[in-house]
């Protein structure tokens, strides 16, 4: 069976354990029912996923061009606590801005491979835990936009960490923390004007993988250098692919190209 068609991020469904799907233009791929088979994976071409040009891609899926004019690329999707929408001031398109910025917020403490913590739209729990590939989560703070929310996580981040360590979250190396507890340990650091957005007794939610076999030592695939890869498919975390050889491959980080999947 052969599929065509432009990277993006997988979609998800809740689910014990989680399900993900590939879609394409006209067709999709349920990833689950790909567990233990042989993969052959093949780049054929770049498709910036704005203007679907074939031009190098240079982040988050789009052509250069497009990633330093499009709205949906500003530096405040990266860090929110750079959002103006609120002050009526426009960063590259203010009606975007503020149908972005200007809604709720979730500031958010997970376990994935540390404790850490990090800041999503409230549509986005929990697609963004399991994006993230953490398998226990809490919301600590529900903010009425992204600009309180982006400061509450600076001013965390000083006592947990911001980022993932990507290797031990697929090797499965972690060490968990008390998310409950930490949130509560953490109350006193959120700025003033954040702290009336506290959310009390909040309980963990949990997030199953559906991952046979994790890597001991993550090798990680470059498809645009190598251009063809085969390997069986043991596991799905994040939006990693995870194969029986330890090679791993980021879907979300591979958005903007334009691959052949064969399925043997």
């Amino acid at each position: 069976m052969q599929y065509e068609g432009v990277l993006r991020k997988m979609q998800t469904e809740i689910g014990q354990p989680i399900q993900y799907y590939l879609v394409f233009e006209n067709d999709f791929i349920h990833v689950n029912q790909l567990l233990n088979k042989e993969l052959h994976l093949q780049f054929l071409k770049f498709q910036c996923l704005n203007c679907g040009n074939d031009r190098p891609i240079y982040r988050q899926g789009f052509c250069k061009n497009c990633f330093f004019e499009i709205p949906s690329a500003g530096e405040w999707i990266l860090r929110p606590e750079l959002s103006t929408a609120h002050l009526d001031k426009e960063d590259r398109d203010l009606a975007y801005e503020k149908k972005v910025q200007l809604q709720p917020h979730i500031v958010y403490l997970a376990n994935s491979s540390n404790i850490k913590v990090g800041v999503t739209r409230k549509s986005q729990v929990p697609t963004r835990w399991i994006d993230q590939g953490a398998h226990e989560a809490i919301e600590i703070l529900e903010a009425p936009n992204r600009y309180l929310a982006g400061i509450t996580e600076v001013a965390l981040k000083d006592h947990v960490a911001d980022k993932t360590n990507w290797r031990k979250m697929l090797t499965n190396t972690g060490v968990d923390e008390d998310l409950v507890a930490w949130s509560k340990r953490l109350k006193s650091f959120i700025p003033e004007e954040a702290k009336a957005f506290f959310l009390e007794n909040n309980k963990e939610t949990v997030i199953e993988f559906p991952v046979a076999q994790y890597p001991q030592k993550v090798k990680s695939l470059n498809l645009q250098k190598a251009t063809t890869y085969s390997g069986a498919l043991k596991g799905i975390k994040g939006q990693y692919l995870l194969f029986e050889d330890e090679t791993v491959f980021n879907i979300r980080g591979n958005e903007g190209l334009y691959v052949s999947i064969g399925i043997a």
